[in-house]
């Protein structure tokens, strides 16, 4: 059994601005995303330039906060912040959604996708191998602010979170960012590494993605505001993730069926 250490949130401060770690992990993501898209452009397959992938990554952004923090405000606690509007501005203290923040790289990459003139899944199967990467840094941001703590266990490896209480629990913030950061990030990445039918990576990237959620959700302490939602065992996190893995299984056969497998999809601008 282990003690969690008592982090400071702020992970340092210049002269009146504190910088705080949620933040710094998330400007982390967008930086190294950065260098992994400009990574990708290199690959033959893939037909971009390095230039729009800065272009692109301003809108990935914008997606990620509004759609993450409004996710968090609508999915998650809308009568909280109905009494106390002003707290959604206070991302510092967490509450984001990675499923809100997903619909807003939706329809971020829809608004670059007419931009460009490209397709909407050009954009999604370029940015799919590189998400995993915020997903990260996003867990770590959570075990460091001691947030969506895992539930009470006595394996070897469980931890006490002092502001919570003395119940050793599982580091389920740690499990999540193994497999929906580091696992996933190395399966896209390798599928992606060749050419596949158009689709086929923004499937697998949505039941991957759903798959580990949905698992590590058996590790992690239901939300207090709404316990489990169904069946006696579901939690919000599990509801919100199924529909992503029968969209995914079904966004991979359709790019199968539809497409010669050996197809290269260029994502070339049309």
């Amino acid at each position: 059994m282990f003690v969690r250490p008592d982090f400071d949130p702020v992970a340092f401060s210049v002269g009146p601005l504190a910088v705080h770690w949620y933040g710094l992990m998330y400007l982390l993501s967008f930086l190294i995303g950065w260098g992994l898209g400009a990574l990708r452009t290199r690959l033959a397959h893939v037909h971009w330039k390095s230039e729009e992938v800065g272009d692109l990554l301003f809108y990935v952004v914008l997606g990620v906060v509004l759609g993450g923090r409004l996710g968090y405000v609508l999915l998650y606690q809308p009568g909280y912040f109905l009494a106390n509007p002003l707290q959604i501005f206070a991302i510092w203290d967490g509450g984001m959604s990675f499923h809100g923040g997903m619909i807003g790289v939706f329809l971020a990459s829809a608004w670059f996708a007419r931009k460009t003139r490209r397709t909407f899944f050009q954009i999604t199967d370029f940015v799919a191998p590189i998400v995993p990467v915020g997903l990260f840094f996003g867990r770590i941001a959570n075990f460091i602010n001691g947030e969506l703590v895992g539930r009470v266990t006595d394996v070897p490896w469980a931890m006490v979170y002092p502001h919570i209480g003395p119940q050793p629990r599982h580091p389920s913030e740690l499990y999540e960012a193994t497999l929906e950061g580091l696992v996933l990030f190395a399966i896209l990445w390798v599928y992606a590494a060749r050419p596949r039918p158009r689709a086929a990576v923004s499937g697998l990237f949505l039941l991957g993605y759903g798959t580990f959620r949905f698992f590590c959700e058996f590790f992690r302490q239901p939300d207090a505001f709404a316990g489990f939602v169904a069946f006696g065992w579901m939690t919000l996190g599990q509801l919100y993730s199924a529909p992503m893995i029968i969209a995914g299984v079904i966004m991979l056969i359709w790019a199968y069926v539809r497409t010669d497998p050996n197809q290269q999809d260029t994502g070339s601008a049309e």
